[in-house]
């Protein structure tokens, strides 16, 4: 079976770029009504950002040139130059592949930036090795430090950082990202910062990535939620540094990351029977899989555990397979079940295989089967999900050939989401997706007392997102909505911001300085980002 389609195919692209101008009109004169911008005694002679990946400019699963010019901060910069602004410098990538060579045996280079390939995400390399067109090489060498030559950087926006890395010494030798800017190994992001005496900061994002990281694993526990305590301690402490040298600035919030297409694009039930392309082998299986299902919800009816019921229609779209921890593990109750039923052994020897593997197969139903049941709409699953449903498992294929299965029955039980329930790390289950919740509205909690208790501006991600999600977000004339590839706030990779999603950021961090500061970037003349000036995706040919 093909792995399900999250996309489909991209309408024609809708501009008016092409429509025709009459370019013998006369030179517009000057607006009279022009606005002087007035900071209102605000000083950005010295701005320092100071985040993650939203500050860094990432974006299409990727950080490279075009995108870290286009970045928030840079766009506030030169707004800010207007009003006394100094000189803005970044870490930038040395080429637009979004690549990154990590000189540490053992340890993957960073892949090719994401591009739209006409119906779905993928890696630039791999887009234009299918057309046959030259890859161009990944220059940017992690070994090789910016720092060298003295140079400084008052971005210091850091993808993957989370709350308790900001200030912890040491981490340019765990993230590259800050390895090839740190102008020392001991050094921490905040340290760095603050050394460079900013007369004004942005501090962003900060919490998102203590909970991005077990949403993205399917809460699978391989990457922890930083505790809301831990969260409290840590960002009281970089809040009291920065503001004992720059007692003015802009903070933000964290969204909701489970209203990002990462958890949203993939719906809880791609199996389409009347799909064109995947639907009539569905359909030549779903009897069978009705077979074997039908014993195992028996069980399941007899245990009073009907919300676990696998059955698949012909007709209408159906539900992957989960495996949900949640559940009590039933494992041991399908094995007796069927070892007890007399139809058991028949539905074994059907298979092809021997009566005395019944009490195998029962086993492994168990096994298999113990915390499974069909995915619901509260469930999401992740964006990387769609690459492996209806995909043979190897690791399961291998296992039920060494328990003597042969490879053909082997493969048929371990078809993902299908006949194999779908791991943890694939799925963010009703109870996984509250623990999230609980820890953003704790560090957001924090993030608003803060930025009261120290009188700064504040920027409500969270709610923009929350709009974007529902309504849309209107932005010169464009609504944008986080739609994955159309909706033009979120990238490529489902989670962060499109250049022109930055640009929106960029106009909320300045009017947050108005509403607190009283200066004029809303309504000073030219002095907010304009739409249509930062693309929603970038081009395979920019190299």
């Amino acid at each position: 079976m093909k792995n399900y389609k999250y996309i489909g195919l991209f309408l024609l692209t809708l501009s008016l770029t092409s429509c025709d101008v009459n370019n013998e009109l006369d030179t517009i004169s000057e607006d009279a009504t022009a606005v002087a911008l007035n900071a209102n005694g605000l000083d950005f002679s010295k701005y320092i950002s100071l985040g993650a990946s939203f500050t860094a400019g990432y974006t299409d699963g990727a950080l490279f040139k075009a995108g870290q010019e286009n970045s928030f901060p840079n766009i506030l910069a030169t707004k800010f130059k207007a009003a006394g602004g100094g000189d803005f410098n970044q870490p930038l990538m040395n080429d637009n592949t979004g690549g990154m060579i990590i000189p540490v045996p053992g340890v993957d280079d960073f892949a090719y930036r994401l591009i739209f390939n006409g119906a779905t995400p993928q890696r630039l390399n791999e887009f234009l090795t299918n057309l046959g067109a030259p890859v161009p090489p990944v220059s940017t060498n992690a070994g090789v430090s910016l720092a060298a030559d003295g140079s400084i950087f008052t971005n210091v926006g850091v993808p993957g950082a989370k709350s308790t890395h900001i200030n912890l010494n040491g981490y340019a030798s765990l993230n590259p990202y800050f390895g090839r800017m740190a102008n020392s190994p001991s050094v921490s992001m905040l340290e760095y910062a603050i050394a460079q005496n900013p007369t004004f900061f942005t501090l962003t994002e900060i919490g998102g990535n203590d909970v991005l990281g077990y949403a993205t694993t399917g809460g699978d526990g391989t990457n922890p939620i930083t505790p809301i305590a831990t969260f409290d301690f840590v960002f009281n402490d970089m809040v009291n540094q920065l503001t004992a040298v720059s007692p003015k600035g802009v903070i933000t919030n964290v969204p909701n990351i489970t209203d990002l297409p990462h958890f949203t694009t993939v719906p809880f039930n791609p199996l389409d029977p009347n799909d064109k392309d995947t639907g009539a082998g569905l359909k030549a299986q779903i009897p069978t899989l009705n077979t074997v299902y039908g014993g195992i919800n028996r069980v399941f009816t007899a245990l009073g555990e009907t919300d676990r019921i696998i059955e698949f229609s012909l007709e209408n779209t159906n539900p992957v397979v989960i495996k949900d921890e949640n559940l009590t593990d039933i494992s041991a109750q399908i094995t007796g079940g069927l070892l007890s039923s007399a139809t058991f052994v028949p539905f074994v020897q059907q298979f092809g295989l021997p009566a005395e593997a019944a009490p195998l197969v029962a086993s492994l139903f168990g096994q298999y089967y113990g915390q499974a049941r069909p995915a619901t709409a509260k469930d999401l699953l992740v964006l990387s999900s769609s690459g492996v449903i209806g995909k043979i498992n190897t690791t399961s294929l291998q296992f039920l050939m060494s328990k003597g299965l042969p490879q053909a029955l082997a493969g048929q039980f371990s078809a993902e989401g299908v006949t194999l329930p779908l791991a943890d790390k694939w799925v963010l289950t009703p109870e996984e997706q509250l623990e999230i919740k609980t820890a953003t509205d704790g560090y957001n909690a924090t993030i608003a007392s803060v930025a009261s208790a120290k009188e700064l501006a504040f920027v409500d991600l969270n709610a923009i997102l929350n709009e974007a999600s529902t309504s849309g977000v209107v932005f010169d004339g464009y609504t944008m909505t986080t739609n994955l590839v159309t909706g033009g706030l979120i990238s490529l990779d489902g989670i962060h911001l499109t250049s022109r999603g930055y640009a929106l950021m960029a106009n909320k961090i300045l009017a947050s300085i108005d509403a607190k500061y009283g200066s004029n970037f809303t309504t000073a003349t030219n002095s907010l980002a304009k739409a249509g000036a930062y693309p929603t995706n970038y081009s395979p040919s920019l190299k």
